[in-house]
This record gives C-alpha cells, sequence and structure tokens, in this order.
C-alpha cells in the first residue's frame, strides 16, 4: 500500500522534487518566502521565549537507536491500526486554527490529502472552513478538533453538523484554559477577523501567489465560530479571538457530556500528566493525545518526548504524539516511547506554502522514505521492533 503511494505521489509533480527539496526544512525555508511575514509568524511562532522549540528539539535528538549489522535485506512495514482502522503510515494531519490563512484553501487541499492517502485528516473548530465546506473532501479520515463551547446547545449542534457531514472522530483540545500570549505573533500584526493594514498590505505584495488565491477564496475567518458568536465582537487580539468569546475550559464533567452527545471515538488532546491519562481510559475516552501545543500555550512546559513514556506506562489506550516532529525518524522515536501514532500540523502548511496543492504528497514521501531508511539501518521491519533497538542510557 506505501508503495502504491509513492507511484501515486510521484505522478503529481516533477520528479526533481527530492532533489529541490528532500527535507521538511527545505519546504520550510521555500514557504517562508511565499507566505506573508504576519502570516509567517503566526504560523512558526511560540510563546514566550520560545524555549520549548528548542526543548523540543533537543529532547528528540537525545533518543538514539542502536544501528543494526548483518542482517540482510531490511524491507520495513509502516502500516499500523489505530482506533479499530488500519492505515498505511502511522501519521496524520493535525488540526491547525486558521488553515486557510496560511494557505488559500489550505483545509481542503489537506483533506483532500488525507483521502488518497488513506491517512486522518483533523479539522479544527477555529479553522477557516466549515464542518459543511468540508463535506466529501476527507473522504472515510476527517476528524474533528473542539475547543469545547461553553453553551451546551452549541456544543451539540457543533458535534451533530462535524458528524452529518462524515467526520467519525473527535478530538477534545484540553490544554488552553486561556489564550497566551504569543508575543512573536502579536509583533507581527496579525488581528481577528483578519483585515489588511498598510503594513500587511505592503507585505501581501510580495506574496502574489499567496494574494491571489486569497482573493479567489475570500479573506480567511473562523466561520464555524462566527455561525455562533455574536454579531458585533470588534477587532480582537490575534490570541483572543472570537473562539474565546464561546469557550469554556472543560472538566470531567465535560467529558461525560461529551461521552454521551457523541457517538464515536474521543480523544483528549494535548494530555501531560499520566493521572489525566490513567482517568481518561475510566471515563470512556478512546485515546489520549500527548502534545505541549508545540510551546504556543505554554513557556515552561517540559518537551512532549521526555512526558510521552510515563503516560504511556499510564494508560492501556492508545497514545498519539505531537510537537517537534521534523521528519520521519523523529516518528521513529516517538513510535518506540510508546506512541501509537504521531501527528504534525505545522509540517504540512510548511508543504502546502513551498509547493501548493501538490506540498502535502511530497512530504508524505518525504517521511515515509525517511522512516523506512532508518528503520533499515537499525535492523526494523516493522514498528514494533522500534523499542528494542533504542539505546537506553544509564
Amino acid at each position: 500500500m506505501v508503495l502504491d503511494f509513492f507511484q501515486w505521489a510521484g505522478s503529481i509533480g516533477p520528479m526533481d522534487l527530492h532533489t529541490k527539496y528532500p527535507a521538511l526544512a527545505d519546504l520550510k525555508s521555500h514557504a517562508r518566502r511565499r507566505i506573508p511575514h504576519f502570516v509567517w509568524e503566526y504560523l512558526d511562532s511560540a510563546t514566550g521565549s520560545e524555549s520549548v522549540t528548542r526543548r523540543n528539539r533537543d529532547a528528540l535528538d537525545r533518543v538514539l537507536f542502536r544501528p543494526a549489522a548483518l542482517r540482510g535485506e531490511i524491507v520495513p512495514r509502516l502500516e499500523t491500526t489505530l482506533l479499530g482502522r488500519t492505515y498505511p503510515v502511522p501519521y496524520g494531519i493535525a488540526p491547525l486554527g486558521m488553515s486557510g490563512l496560511v494557505w488559500p484553501d489550505a483545509e481542503r487541499h489537506l483533506a483532500r490529502h488525507g483521502a488518497r492517502a488513506g491517512i486522518p485528516y483533523a479539522l479544527s473548530t477555529v479553522a477557516t472552513k466549515t464542518p459543511e465546506d468540508m463535506r466529501g473532501a476527507h473522504g472515510d479520515q476527517g476528524w474533528f478538533q473542539m475547543y469545547p463551547p461553553r453553551d451546551a446547545d452549541v456544543r451539540r449542534d457543533m458535534l451533530k453538523r462535524a458528524k452529518d457531514v462524515g467526520f467519525h472522530t473527535l478530538i477534545l483540545t484540553v490544554d488552553v484554559p486561556a489564550a497566551s500570549r504569543r508575543e512573536r505573533q502579536t509583533r507581527g500584526g496579525l488581528v481577528q477577523p483578519p483585515r489588511l493594514t498598510p503594513r500587511l498590505a505592503a507585505q501581501v505584495a510580495l506574496c502574489p501567489t499567496w494574494a491571489m488565491g486569497i482573493m479567489a477564496n475570500g479573506m480567511p475567518r473562523m466561520r464555524l465560530m462566527d455561525s455562533y458568536a455574536p454579531k458585533q465582537t470588534g477587532t480582537l487580539p490575534s490570541t483572543a479571538h472570537v473562539g474565546y468569546l464561546l469557550r469554556a475550559a472543560p472538566d470531567w464533567e465535560y467529558v461525560r457530556h461529551l461521552r454521551d452527545e457523541w457517538d464515536g471515538p474521543i480523544v483528549l488532546k494535548g494530555v501531560c500528566e499520566p493521572e489525566v491519562a490513567a482517568k481518561a481510559q475510566n471515563e470512556g475516552v478512546d485515546a489520549v493525545w500527548v502534545s505541549n501545543h508545540a510551546g504556543r500555550q505554554f513557556d515552561a512546559t517540559p518537551a512532549s518526548i521526555d512526558l510521552l513514556p510515563d503516560i504511556r506506562a499510564a494508560t492501556d489506550l492508545p497514545v498519539i504524539f505531537d510537537s517537534g516532529i521534523e521528519g520521519g525518524l523523529d516518528i521513529l522515536r516517538a513510535l518506540a516511547l510508546g506512541a501509537d501514532f504521531v501527528f504534525m500540523g505545522r509540517a504540512w502548511h510548511y508543504a502546502l506554502g513551498a509547493l501548493g496543492a501538490n506540498g502535502p504528497a511530497h512530504l508524505h514521501d518525504i517521511l515515509a522514505k525517511d522512516m523506512m531508511s532508518n528503520m533499515a539501518q537499525i535492523g526494523a521491519t516493522s514498528i514494533e521492533d522500534l523499542s528494542a533497538r533504542l539505546v537506553h542510557k544509564h
């Protein structure tokens, strides 16, 4: 199945993509030149001193594998099962707020890629498309991420809208009790809802492909949240968008309401505490998602990869992972330490910014081939072999 995907991916673009853009870093560098600066600061920034970005990277680099010799030919298999579904690769497309601001029509580009490649695509509550806008785009791969509305009627209506258009797995984000400061993003000049000041218009003029795409699709807004929000909200800071006017900080009672109202798997995203993972198993939750929000919420959080082993030990539920992933080797590191599946958000948007609609398939190709190359180096033929190849430090 993976080889079939490579054949499909290779047919959609020039064969020199791996020469020009052999790594995610190359896509990121090219995307930065094609996306206006204020949008880039929204996508690429964290909060505070952004120390979590460095901490995530350093911690991942400390996870080492023992190379293997004399194993003969290694043909790695990347297939995995999550929440009763089999996927050709162990990674998916994470939700990202205002996705369509980063690249025009990003939500539908990414959903279509997920449908073609057979991997999960997650739509954010604060995306620029409503669930109805996504009808048919995500195939059978749609996950819906919820920032929890305070009003129970809004919550039930939002769940119904997602379910009616085929989203089958619900993600409850639990690590955003309040707006973070995101100083770099604020300095970039973005406000909510987005509007062009002379300063920002000058940046847009330098990115004609982005500008023409935005013109064709309309000014990005959080359209799902707009449909429930008060008509007059004024201009909000970029870190306290319209969603915060409706949002609650969830607790276990909120999780129980969702379990009663949602017919399908429920995933808690943003779990950093083993005791939360353990309790989730008794509250009808189907998976936990280890994440430090890639440093966008709290600057003093540990690296997500350092939190993963204790959370894995605390629960029998499937464990999903994100934060700091920059390539196939990082995916292997997370899987070896106990993750069942890995999601990325920014990476797919770097790919869109660099190559437009062809970007996601090329990134997918990079990730899968990188995983298989590194698995061959350590003598792992399947994901189950990874943990035995770890170098355990004393």
